[in-house]
């Protein structure tokens, strides 16, 4: 038994999230009844993460383990044969023996797109914040997040994860190339469910004049939802890239 590693893009925005759910369209259910096809096999997909309905990815990793053999340049030409134009595999390789796609994952890097400007080309990936928020205040309030916190309050209540305890190496807005654009970059051991969503919100309200800066240390503690802001709109959410222990497994879109 073989296992290999896929480096995989997707537009989330026709599919509800990453994982398999009855009668929905799903990334994973995409991609497990491609390889069916191309390897004349079923093989089952484990991600690094469950993205959110609506949410992308430009560097999301999963794994499968088959005993077919597998021709690592047909497989990739063959499943973007087969795949919708939403979803792009960008890599197939041979991995290490026992590696895991999810527990090996050392760090993930999200990046949220919003503008203050409109937009036509892109506004199915960028969320229009209007008005323009204090982005040197939503700054100042981010390095609260910094460090291992319990994230239960930028957690959905309805999530089954018991273990809410994560570590953020850095969280911070940039402006980007073209005037009114901007970028949130979080990097993490690990993300909850809906959190960067939750985080997003909270610092655009933070941001308008409704949350003072130094109120987050607050919200962690609370561990209490009702406690941090809305939750930003999935389509500007995107994985931009997953991290491994192993030089060879770190993943670049």
């Amino acid at each position: 038994m073989s296992t290999y590693r896929l480096l995989i893009e997707y537009d989330g925005s026709s599919f509800h999230g990453w994982q398999i759910q009855p009668d929905r369209p799903s990334v994973q259910a995409a991609l497990e009844e491609a390889l069916a096809t191309a390897l004349r096999v079923s093989v089952s997909v484990v991600g690094s993460g469950r993205t959110d309905a609506g949410v992308h990815a430009r560097g999301q990793v999963a794994h499968f383990a088959t005993e077919a053999p597998v021709n690592l340049f047909r497989l990739r030409r063959s499943l973007n044969g087969l795949l919708s134009p939403s979803i792009a595999v960008l890599d197939v390789a041979q991995a290490p023996d026992g590696f895991h796609a999810r527990y090996d994952a050392r760090q993930r890097l999200y990046h949220y797109h919003a503008t203050v400007q409109p937009r036509a080309l892109d506004q199915h990936m960028r969320w229009a914040i209007r008005p323009e928020p204090d982005w040197e205040l939503m700054n100042e309030a981010a390095q609260h997040l910094l460090g291992e916190h319990h994230f239960g309050a930028f957690c959905l209540t309805k999530s089954e994860t018991t273990n809410r305890v994560c570590t953020v190496e850095y969280a911070h807005w940039v402006p980007e190339l073209r005037d009114g654009d901007w970028r949130f970059e979080i990097a993490a051991d690990r993300f909850l469910h809906g959190m960067v969503r939750a985080i997003v919100g909270t610092l655009v309200d933070i941001g308008h004049g409704r949350r003072q800066p130094d109120s987050l240390p607050e919200v962690l503690a609370s561990r209490d939802r009702r406690e941090a802001g809305p939750a930003a709109p999935a389509h500007g959410l995107v994985l931009e890239r997953v991290t491994y222990e192993d030089d060879e497994l770190e993943t670049r879109a």
